[in-house]
């Protein structure tokens, strides 16, 4: 079975992490969500071999990037809140996927956004994502 056919909810959740950083920084490019989710994919893997991730020099935008998507696989591991509605209360938590299943799904992703800036240049998985992902 395909990734996308299996995790297509949580590959939305992260790509609506990494869509709401574009909206806020309409100049970032394909290239910074690479280097965010190979930052965020090193983390999970190193928590799951018990090393230290690698010390990085992110941008800003990349560090925003890193923690937006962490919000969103962190909720999608049942560790941590995804943020209120209006009324104070919190979204209802989803399954918990395993950090295997993260890990799968960021390099998913990773992998599309490669392809996409391959064919479209340097906004162009950011171009293509933003129409699905609201």
């Amino acid at each position: 079975m395909r990734v996308e056919d299996e995790y297509l909810d949580v590959l939305q959740n992260i790509e609506s992490g990494i869509v709401m950083t574009y909206r806020d920084n309409p100049d970032m490019s394909d290239y910074d969500v690479m280097r965010a989710l190979e930052a965020v994919i090193d983390s999970y893997v190193a928590e799951k071999i018990g090393r230290a991730p690698k010390p990085l020099n992110l941008s800003d935008i990349e560090r925003a990037l890193v923690e937006n998507v962490r919000t969103m696989c962190e909720w999608r591991l049942g560790r941590g809140p995804l943020g209120q509605f209006a009324d104070g209360e919190q979204p209802p938590a989803p399954e918990s996927k395993t950090v295997d299943e993260i890990i799968l799904c960021l390099k998913r992703i990773l992998k599309s956004v490669k392809k996409w800036n391959k064919w479209r240049g340097r906004q162009g998985y950011l171009n293509f994502v933003i129409e699905y992902v609201g």
